[in-house]
């Protein structure tokens, strides 16, 4: 059987099982010698690879002779097959000039753009030219791929309906029509899809006027690329040329066929087969090799499911198909992509267990890759997704983007605590050591507001830190942290310097001071900071861009040192980290890219919800979509069929697993919009593709304990030396409430850490407007009344004080109309006391009792005199007030414990009197700017303050003894109606494991 002209390899079949079968048994039969005559043209290196795999597959391993296989795309001028000829193109061809580097055109064309932009007044940052350069390189590429010329760009402005936006867009991209071509001339180079295209045509050529006489073989290819198509075509028409098409859908009907577009599957095919002037039913089938099992009958499903959205109505009558089409045919629907990742893991985990079983995922969802990797990592499975990381992602990536965010940040704590976290960040020390350093400034000093800018910023804070009267730093401690900071100083000094120079720098200088700040600080005691830094695959993909960038970056010229880090990470962006070593031998991850004509025992079709496979057409920034079709660039949807194509051939193979998850990051998920054909096609069929739950189930299993047994809710007992000998009136109240958080503070010394870069919020508003009112009131005087000037002195005040905060403009814009709400209120307010006769006493006044065993301490916001000489205890709240019913019972015990310290003369310098009231004033600055709520706790009628002050002196040391006793236990919300709103201590109580809830003690 000679083999000669255009074929296809059912989908469901392996494709490179049958293309060697085909090869062996009739282009070279009964000789394996003439094995080496043959040419066979595959899509990537993958695929020339796969076939290889395929050949010693047939040979159960021993050695053979192979065809010589070359990818299409990648196609070597200097083995082009010319024969003896001198044809001119194939001369021109071996002339080339060689591809301009993708890093330096990026860099060349934002150069231009930065240019252009100057020249317009206005002028562009280089990380925004450097993301511009990016898809004005892509759309170079699709211009050079479609053969197309930007020539042909004016005439379309000349539609009096297009949008001036359009217009001012394509003026702008005389840069590629008039100083682009130039610019290549003037580097000796071509853009890589020129050379290629050159390339390809020029093979064609060189077979068109000397056709070989041994058999060419181009398989795999959809031809989506016009030089392609050409080639192909040449191919097709030789003497001994085959073209073996993947997938050709034989059983679309002539409707559905006619209505193709480009977002259906076979949209290349169709017009590949159309170049080659051959139709559809004159595409032979490629012999399958006999021995391969028959697959199952997914044909008619897979076309009728993805058939063009014209002629859905064929669905009404959809016949023939059986459930055999569902064989070995499954889907998973997971709650969520770690759950989607851990059912897979474990499937192609089990899969392991047969001999020689190979599996693969498919998904375009590089995330959910990654966690399926590793969730195998728990079995010491090892699995690398070749499609690859982005850079930036990867260790050495994001440890270059966080040096330059530093210096940017200029040591801000969260920028030096990523970086000085990371990894690979030592500082030539033991890496432990480093990290020891690293966590005590973390805990020591930079919890709170930022410091200062700059190392000189972190060292006052240090300073301030060894300097604070309680807590304070010990010596040893001082002495790391000053070496940590001579550390940081020392590796980043010259790039610090190069960017505090002023105005604009060169880029290529910034670039060399952040490489070296970036080796200084990944050295460490043992191992160099280049060798530590370059050695991996990341640290090469890494080594390479900084090489490119040392010969390329001299022509962006000088740019502000600011843009320098956006612009890192717009020449990282599109890099891609793919492994070289650790595949491993029977399971793989892959992207669609990846994973075309492979062949596998199972696949997984992973991550199918819509704007993920397919993903959506992307939007071009440069031409509206009648400008692409007029100028002839294929559509969006273009990707989405090329995508469709790749589901399809996946969906056909012998045993398939499809699996989606229901929720994202939390929100809910459309099901893909192939999912949902097949749903729609199989219910006119009668059937239904049923999930298949037990996956999920067995994923649940390996993380679920055998029974569940809840926890208790804590009642520690420590001993009665180990229980709190002090407590704020505030504290009191706690042992009421929640008994636990005066464990965890008092007993454990447990405290809550602050926020890094902290900012002002709530309770510093309360603290401005506490401070400021103290301030007031002692400046004007306890005695006589107001000044005429005490609003405005008052608003003075809290103008200065909310001064501080002005590094938050959100903040202050939103506090001082408050504040003047306040203070207008306070001053009223103030004038009409002070009529009455009732002036402050003390405010800000500190006091201590001893009671029930222990000291109580407490801080009266202001203490005010009654005529009769009785005092009222007033306490300002910018928040929540507690009610009267919280104070009853004992839970808001701040007042009535202070009235007991005042009758006891507990406060400095205020001696002892009766107490004729407690009030709360509310300060929140809003519609009612403030107002007196009194404190009057009684059910049926109001108690004197004499009862309370009488039940409080009866009740609190009676609660203070009783936790005075090693047998009380410290409980987390012993009283559930009265739950404190805020707690820093119920995670470690466990609150959410005892309290009520599913099975698994969630609430």
């Amino acid at each position: 059987m000679s083999l000669r002209g255009v074929f296809t390899i059912p989908a469901g079949a392996p494709f490179v099982d049958a293309l060697a079968a085909g090869i062996v048994e009739h282009v070279a039969p009964g000789d394996p010698l003439a094995l080496a005559d043959v040419r066979v043209l595959l899509p990537t290196r993958r695929a020339c690879r796969a076939l290889r795999e395929a050949f010693l597959r047939r040979t159960e391993g021993r050695p053979t002779v192979l065809p010589r296989m070359s990818p299409i795309g990648d196609i070597d001028p200097d083995a082009l097959d010319i024969g003896l000829g001198d044809l001119p193109a194939v001369a021109a061809a071996l002339d080339l000039p060689p591809a301009i580097a993708p890093t330096r055109r990026q860099i060349l064309l934002a150069r231009l753009i930065r240019a252009r932009a100057d020249r317009e007044g206005e002028p562009l940052g280089a990380d925004q030219a450097a993301w511009l350069a990016a898809d004005l390189a892509r759309l170079l590429d699709e211009v050079e791929t479609e053969g197309l010329d930007f020539g042909r760009l004016e005439a379309l402005v000349e539609d009096a309906g297009l949008a001036r936006h359009w217009q001012d867009t394509v003026e702008f991209l005389q840069i590629v029509t008039k100083h682009w071509p130039a610019l290549l001339d003037a580097e000796g180079a071509v853009d890589a899809a020129r050379r290629r295209t050159l390339v390809l045509d020029a093979q064609a050529a060189a077979w068109r006027e000397r056709p070989p006489a041994t058999p060419v073989i181009a398989a795999g290819s959809t031809g989506s690329i016009p030089a392609t198509r050409r080639l192909l075509s040449v191919v097709a028409a030789l003497p001994a040329g085959s073209v073996v098409l993947p997938g050709l859908d034989t059983t679309l009907d002539d409707a559905g066929w006619r209505a193709i577009d480009e977002g259906h599957p076979q949209f290349g095919l169709k017009s590949l087969i159309g170049a080659l002037g051959v139709a559809r039913e004159d595409v032979g089938l490629w012999p399958v090799p006999e021995e391969a099992p028959p697959p199952p009958r997914r044909e008619r499903l897979i076309a009728e499911a993805l058939r063009p959205a014209q002629t859905t109505e064929a669905w009404r009558s959809v016949e023939g198909l059986t459930v055999d089409a569902l064989r070995d045919l499954d889907i998973v629907v997971a709650a969520t992509p770690q759950e989607e990742a851990e059912a897979i893991a474990l499937m192609m985990r089990e899969g392991l267990e047969t001999p020689g079983h190979t599996a693969a995922v498919v998904t375009p969802d590089r995330d959910l890759a990654r966690r399926i990797a590793a969730a195998l990592e728990r079995w010491g499975i090892a699995v690398d997704d070749s499609g690859g990381r982005p850079l930036g992602a990867t260790a050495v990536g994001s440890y270059l983007r966080l040096a330059a965010d530093l210096v940017r940040r200029r040591f801000a704590p969260v920028a030096v605590l990523a970086l000085a976290k990371h990894p690979l960040a030592a500082g030539g020390q033991a890496p432990a050591a480093f990290r020891a350093a690293v966590r005590l400034l973390d805990r020591r000093v930079l919890r709170g507001p930022a410091p200062a800018p700059g190392i000189a910023g972190l060292r006052a804070a240090v300073a301030e830190a060894a300097a604070r009267r309680h807590d304070a730093l010990k010596e040893e401690e001082r002495r790391a942290l000053d070496a940590l900071l001579d550390t940081l100083e020392r590796c980043a000094g010259p790039f610090v310097a190069l960017t505090e120079k002023g105005g604009e720098v060169a880029a290529r200088d910034l670039m060399a001071a952040h490489v070296a700040f970036c080796e200084a600080l990944a050295a460490s005691d043992a191992e160099a900071g280049p060798s530590r830094l370059w050695r991996r695959d990341d640290g090469e993909a890494a080594a390479h861009l900084v090489n490119e960038l040392d010969a390329a970056l001299d022509d962006l010229g000088p740019i502000r040192p600011a843009a320098y880090p956006g612009l890192l990470e717009a020449l990282m962006a599109g890099r891609v980290v793919r492994p070289r070593h650790g595949e491993h031998p029977r399971l793989a991850i892959l992207g669609p890219l990846e994973a075309r004509l492979q062949r596998f025992d199972r696949l997984f079709l992973a991550g199918l919800n819509e704007g993920t496979w397919p993903r959506e057409a992307p939007a071009d920034p440069w031409m509206s979509r009648p400008m692409r079709r007029d100028f002839g660039l294929p559509s969006p949807e273009r990707r989405i069929g090329l995508s469709a194509h790749d589901f399809a051939q996946a969906l056909a193979a012998p045993n398939v697993v499809l699996s989606r998850s229901r929720k994202v990051e939390g929100t809910p998920t459309v099901p893909s919009r192939w999912l949902l054909r097949l749903e729609a096609v199989l219910e006119a069929a009668g059937l239904a593709l049923d999930e298949d739950k037990s996956p999920l189930e067995r994923a649940r299993r390996l993380d679920r304990p055998e029974a569940v047994r809840p926890i208790d809710p804590p009642a520690p007992r420590p001993p009665a030396e180990a229980r709190p000998e002090r407590l704020s009136v505030t504290e009191v109240g706690k042992l009421l409430s929640d008994p636990y958080s005066i464990y965890a503070r008092r007993v454990l010394g447990l405290e809550k850490l602050d926020e890094l870069e902290q900012a002002p919020g709530a309770a510093d508003r309360g603290t401005v407007i506490h401070d400021v009112l103290a301030a007031f009131l002692v400046e004007t005087g306890f005695d006589g009344d107001l000044p005429a000037d005490a609003l405005d002195r008052l608003l003075a005040m809290g103008d200065e004080a909310v001064r501080a905060f002005d590094a938050h403009p959100g903040l202050t814009t939103f506090w001082r109309p408050r504040f003047a709400r306040i203070a207008t209120w306070f001053v009223e307010t103030e004038r009409a006391r002070r009529a009455k006769g009732i002036r402050p006493a003390a405010v800000e006044v500190a006091g201590r009792l001893p009671l029930g065993g222990v000291e109580i301490k407490g801080r009266a916001d202001r203490i005010d005199r009654h005529p009769d000489g009785r005092l009222e205890i007033v306490d300002y709240k910018t928040g929540g007030v507690p009610t009267n019913a919280q104070v009853a019972a004992g839970f808001e015990p701040q007042l009535p414990l202070e009235a007991l310290m005042v009758e006891a003369g507990a406060f400095d310098d205020l001696d002892p009197a009766p107490i004729a009231a407690l009030a709360y004033w509310k300060l929140s600055g809003g519609r009612t700017a403030g107002s007196i709520q009194p404190v009057e706790p009684g059910r049926n009628q109001p108690l004197t303050m004499a009862e309370i002050v009488a039940r409080t002196r009866d009740g609190a040391p009676k609660l203070l003894a009783r936790f005075a006793d090693p047998a009380t236990p410290y409980r987390a919300r012993p009283t559930p109606e009265f739950v404190p709103r805020f707690s820093d201590y119920a995670h470690l109580a466990r609150i959410d494991e005892w309290a009520g809830g599913d099975e698994e003690g969630t609430p």
